[in-house]
């Protein structure tokens, strides 16, 4: 006997409809599938637990202390001075610089000015009158060469009559020459003595010659007596 088949009961006759119902369904869900967003969990409590460790911290607080300026000095008290009335306090009195008709007005010529003399040094070998040495007197005609000359003779013979060789530098051996610079003043006396050798006791010795010189006529620039300077060598030499 074949068996038939109930036309309600057939499964195909709805196949499209369940398919396109699928399909609808499978796309809805690749669609909120690509659309899904996932995002990222932030740990909140941890971060609030860090910042309220911050703010219970305590920061020490440090304080520049300033020293307050010294006070100032407390002002002196003005000392016044009270003038009893019995006291008799003395009057400034102004005269007045004006000349009455009365006064003489003394003429400008008849006042004498004072010069003023200046001490000036006029080296030896420029000096119009030369200084003259006690014993040139007689050359003193024959012209500013001449008498120069004479000077010059007579302080070399003051120079040997009175040398002496200290026996010290002997014993150690010490010679050279010591120069020696000298003032003749305006009086005619010798000052301002220096002198530079190569040993103190060959210096002490120049200046013991020096000292004993005579005074002298003073040296004359322009009929002015002047100082003059003059200098001289001398040599200490062993035998």
């Amino acid at each position: 006997m074949e068996l038939k088949k109930n036309p309600k009961a057939d499964l195909r006759r709805n196949s499209g409809t369940y398919f396109v119902i699928g399909l609808a369904v499978v796309m809805f869900l690749v669609w909120r599938g690509l659309e899904w967003k996932t995002y990222d969990k932030t740990n909140e409590y941890e971060i609030s637990m860090n910042v309220e460790d911050m703010l219970d911290e305590e920061v020490p607080m440090t304080e520049q202390i300033k020293t307050p300026p010294p006070p100032p000095p407390p002002a002196a008290p003005e000392i016044i001075e009270v003038v009893e009335d019995e006291e008799e306090v003395e009057e400034t009195v102004i005269e007045s610089t004006e000349t009455s008709q009365e006064e003489e007005i003394i003429e400008v010529d008849d006042v004498e000015v004072d010069e003023v003399e200046e001490d000036i040094d006029v080296p030896f070998a420029v000096i119009e009158d030369v200084p003259i040495f006690p014993g040139c007197e007689s050359e003193k005609g024959k012209g500013a060469k001449a008498m120069r000359d004479c000077f010059q003779s007579k302080m070399q013979k003051h120079i040997a009559k009175n040398f002496r060789y200290p026996e010290i530098a002997q014993e150690m051996g010490v010679q050279g020459r010591v120069n020696v610079i000298f003032v003749i003043q305006k009086d005619g006396s010798i000052g301002n003595i220096r002198m530079r050798g190569p040993d103190k006791n060959l210096e002490a010795e120049a200046l013991r010659i020096i000292k004993k010189l005579p005074n002298m006529t003073p040296g004359k620039q322009r009929g002015r007596a002047v100082r003059v300077p003059f200098s001289i060598p001398i040599t200490f030499k062993l035998q």
